[in-house]
């Protein structure tokens, strides 16, 4: 009885931090329909202010904990709604996602470059060894504390929400904006007020979960998903039913912790990962309401076109050989990942850019295909790389069938849950028999990949693999493109555009959806096996969460429909990162919030980076002279590479400046013919100033309309259902028209 008493009142030391936590997360999105998911690493932010200004600095407790939740956290919060989530307005839910998202990276890098990782920092609980005497049990004072902030939390913010002219708009903000602004409402000052006591709430837990755990930024924000699973029971919606969440799960976890047997080598892992697990079957069971969206979104995303398309997986195979021929063997495998991870870059596009769907688990099928030929592709055999994906995708339809009813930020969360529960148990199992069949994944470790061997050809080199790598990314860019082609693509853009639009037209939506999984599992599988290949020895922590969220990040930043998108993540993730870090540790530090810091930008072009880069080199592709001269300057540069004349840096210098003064000389080049047929146009005069530009570019006359009849076939004979005429007034389609009718011609007839 004493050690279920005791582990009861972790359990409720645990529920209140999480309730207290998912209260601000839940008041930020039902007044803002914002789903913050850096909720956790602002409380992460906010638990090492607070140790740096209590412990290092030595401040009173009193006046350090004022300090941060009285003044940074509410500060953070003003900040973050002004200057970034006001803009997502009329974005979609992958726009919002990987905003949050790319705050979550770019916290987690901040901690890290402010404060060096893998340091020990001691943080005391609130009166450290005192406890309170119950009679059958005792409680820590930290612990009581704990639980009477939560409750103090529970009555602030429903005086807040009931009791407050403030409270009142924000619940009517929540039931009906519109309405609320004819009231008198400022849905604005709403959010500003919102996500200071969100962010402040966030920043009290964050304070008050760290004293029992390593001070450790990626571990702390990721711990903080518990609160999610709350938050999830509350519907995102009602504060008391994330409270009873709260509870659930912090009992759950206490109960685990007392009575699961630890040394048990399979169900070990399992107490980590049990508040994912929660969450996972809380997505599941719990009905969630509708997600707020728009009808109209700032994406766009045009179909590729053929030309277009082959021409990118051309420049990718020559991009492999340029770099094979000219880069070391330790280059090479620096930035070989470039287009391995890529591909599973490349498996978001179908996914996300197309279907709209979100998945933050891309990698950890990645992780599932390097199991599959790590096991099954022995001596380089290429029944590793096919199994890769037939398991991958496996996975992927298993996971997609429960949760295809889900979108938005709920399939975000519930991929996720995946993602950590594989990370934190699943990956670090020993081996097990599963009836006849024998599983072994990592060996709780690691585990070795051969070297592909094709039609007795090995891979076995930095530079052969690097080659297969790109080929492989451009086939699947290829076959990607064929499928936005297809019907079934057309489908699934239909889809993303509008799911009621779908179903009105009788479409069967539940395939669809797990067929894009299912292939998106299989693409990311693919490249992560050939990522697994690279490297020869893989873990789990290649394929880990946090690993995964700055490639989900890029994608969407390049622009998720585009094939683009998925090759502008590859480059910049393994390319520029990899090559900007050897300029020394200061900018390998800052590298380390750079993902972060372009999604955090996305809301100001949410189409991504591709388009306007598109845009960019627009005149240089229409300009055939100055293109052929760029490609001709880069291939002189490759051949003096080759011979040895020049070394690598200035080869890329060359390649840059071709680049530059190609594209320089085309815009100069276009704007003259730009300028030169502005001014043979006529002052007050359109270019081609036709029938479109009556009434604007000159006066409208009864040719125009004339005219304007004839073009569009309308004769009034009813040949095309409509005839034009003017009114008495002088307008257009009025009564009164010439010959002395007073009633619109319609169909030919008066």
């Amino acid at each position: 009885m004493d050690k279920f008493l005791i582990f009861t009142i972790v359990g409720l030391s645990l529920a209140a931090i999480y309730a207290i936590i998912s209260s601000g997360l839940v008041l930020t999105y039902t007044t803002t329909g914002i789903f913050n998911f850096a909720h956790g690493a602002i409380g992460m932010l906010a638990a090492f202010a607070y140790w740096q200004i209590r412990f290092q600095w030595g401040w009173p407790t009193p006046l350090a904990l004022f300090v941060v939740i009285g003044v940074i956290a509410p500060l953070f919060g003003l900040m973050l709604e002004r200057v970034i989530m006001r803009g997502l307005a009329g974005t979609s839910e992958a726009t919002k996602l990987v905003v949050s998202i790319s705050l979550l990276v770019g916290l987690i890098g901040l901690a890290n470059l402010i404060w060096t990782p893998g340091q020990s920092r001691p943080m005391s609980t609130f009166y450290q060894g005192r406890r309170l005497d119950l009679g059958v049990t005792s409680i820590t004072y930290h612990q009581a504390i704990t639980i009477g902030v939560a409750i103090g939390v529970a009555i602030g913010l429903r005086w807040l929400l009931h009791r407050t002219r403030i409270g009142v708009s924000m619940r009517a903000n929540v039931d009906d904006r519109s309405l609320a602004l004819l009231n008198g409402a400022r849905p604005d000052r709403i959010a500003l007020i919102s996500w200071a006591v969100g962010v402040g709430l966030a920043a009290v837990g964050g304070i008050l979960i760290a004293p029992s755990l390593s001070l450790e930024a990626g571990s702390l924000s990721l711990l903080i998903v518990n609160a999610y699973a709350a938050a999830i029971f509350g519907r995102l919606r009602s504060l008391p039913l994330t409270f009873v969440g709260a509870i659930a799960i912090g009992l759950t976890e206490g109960y685990l912790a007392g009575y699961l047997p630890g040394d048990n080598r399979y169900l070990a892992g399992m107490r980590p990962a049990a508040a994912v697990i929660v969450l996972f079957l809380a997505l599941l069971f719990v009905p969630n309401p509708r997600l707020r969206t728009r009808t109209q979104l700032r994406e766009y995303f045009p179909s590729p076109s053929r030309t277009g398309t082959f021409a990118l997986a051309g420049a990718v195979v020559a991009v492999g050989v340029v770099m094979v021929t000219t880069l070391d063997a330790g280059s090479l495998i620096s930035y070989g990942p470039v287009f391995s991870l890529g591909i599973v870059a490349l498996s978001l596009v179908p996914l996300v850019g197309f279907a709209g769907q979100i998945s933050l688990a891309q990698l950890t099928f990645g992780g599932i295909g390097a199991i599959a030929v790590a096991h099954h592709g022995g001596g380089g055999s290429p029944l590793g790389l096919v199994l890769a994906m037939v398991f991958a995708a496996a996975v992927g339809a298993l996971i997609a069938l429960p949760v295809m009813r889900l979108s938005g930020i709920y399939l975000a969360l519930a991929t996720a849950a995946f993602g950590v529960a594989m990370d934190r148990w699943i990956f670090n199992l020993p081996d097990f028999d599963l009836g006849p069949i024998h599983i072994s994944l990592f060996n709780v470790n690691s585990t070795s990949i051969d070297a592909l061997s094709l039609f007795g050809y090995r891979f076995d080199t930095p530079g052969r693999q690097l080659m297969l790598s790109a080929v492989a990314f451009a086939v699947v860019a290829v076959l990607v493109a064929a499928l936005r082609w297809s019907r079934w693509g057309r489908q699934l853009v239909a889809m993303r555009d509008s799911e009621v639009a779908c179903a009105t037209f009788g479409l069967d939506l539940r395939w669809p959806r797990v067929g894009v999984f299912t292939l998106s599992a299989a693409i990311a599988g693919l490249g992560g096996a050939l990522y697994g290949m690279q490297l020869g020895t893989v873990s789990p922590s290649r394929y880990d969460l946090l690993t995964g969220l700055p490639i989900f990040i890029l994608v969407v930043v390049g622009g998720a429909g585009l094939i683009g998108g998925a090759l502008f993540a590859g480059i910049s993730l393994f390319g520029l990162i990899p090559l900007t870090s050897g300029l020394g540790p200061l900018f390998a530090k800052i590298n380390t919030i750079t993902p972060g810091l372009a999604g955090i930008g996305l809301g100001r072009s949410p189409s991504g980076a591709v388009p306007l880069i598109s845009a960019g080199v627009a005149p240089l592709r229409r300009d055939r002279p100055a293109l052929i001269a760029m490609v001709a300057a880069m291939i002189g540069a490759y051949a003096l590479r080759l011979a040895g004349v020049i070394d690598n840096w200035p080869f890329a210098a060359l390649v840059a400046a071709s680049f530059v003064i190609a594209g320089a000389l085309a815009t100069a080049r276009a704007g003259r013919a730009a300028g030169a047929e502005r001014r043979a146009t006529p002052t007050g005069q359109f270019p081609d100033a036709g029938i479109e530009w009556a009434g604007i570019a000159r006066a409208w006359s009864a040719a125009d309309l004339a005219s304007m009849n004839e073009e569009l076939s309308f004769d009034g004979t009813g040949n095309a259902g409509v005839a034009f005429v003017p009114a008495r007034t002088g307008g257009l389609g009025g009564p009164g028209g010439p010959g002395g009718s007073d009633e619109e011609v319609v169909g030919g007839r008066a």
